[in-house]
């Protein structure tokens, strides 16, 4: 720069050198885009930036964005509810047992009828041997009707029972070893 002192502590007569040029260039240009970009805020020279206040422990202001403590649907607390729980799979066979008459049609709703849930294995139960035959026949058809409902993977077999047996322990006084009704052997 110009009238920059020597080590010698004489002034130099040669003037600003290209690369004392291109600093003093760098620095207006910067300056000159932080005022924009100060005057894009709404800030003045010499304004201090407002200062916000944060009680100790206190969760962060809030600003235009959504967070936590905003108000929500009650649908969405649910979905988030059953999520954070694990519960959204169950749920859904729930439903698929609910809404079991509109998946299978009414003809085959009235014979069969879902029992459980476990591990993957929807268990139904048909009320003769016929639709118990019917049903292990359209097993396939049955469960991607329900893949469709729930989603893929939620329900992997679909275990078919048979119309269940009468049981022949009945009464207060009976026998743990007595095989029933039937024992006429003694």
């Amino acid at each position: 720069m110009a009238g920059a002192p020597r080590p010698g502590g004489a002034e130099d007569p040669s003037g600003p050198t290209d690369e004392d040029t291109r600093i003093a260039d760098a620095a207006a240009s910067a300056l000159a885009r932080a005022r924009q970009g100060a005057v894009g805020k709404g800030l003045r020279p010499g304004m201090r930036p407002p200062r916000r206040r944060r009680v100790a422990g206190s969760a962060p202001m809030s600003g235009s964005g959504l967070d936590g403590r905003d108000p929500a649907l009650l649908g969405e607390q649910l979905d988030r509810l059953l999520v954070d729980r694990g519960w959204k799979l169950d749920v859904a066979v729930g439903a698929v047992m609910g809404r079991w008459a509109q998946i299978v049609g009414p003809d085959i709703a009235t014979h069969v009828v879902p029992v459980t849930f476990t591990d993957g294995v929807l268990t139904v139960q048909a009320d003769s041997t016929a639709w118990a035959t019917q049903m292990r026949l359209l097993a396939s058809s049955v469960l991607g009707r329900v893949e469709e409902e729930i989603g893929a993977g939620a329900v992997s077999d679909l275990q078919v029972l048979g119309p269940s047996a009468p049981s022949w322990r009945r009464g207060p006084r009976r026998s743990p070893d007595s095989r029933g009704p039937r024992d006429t052997y003694g």
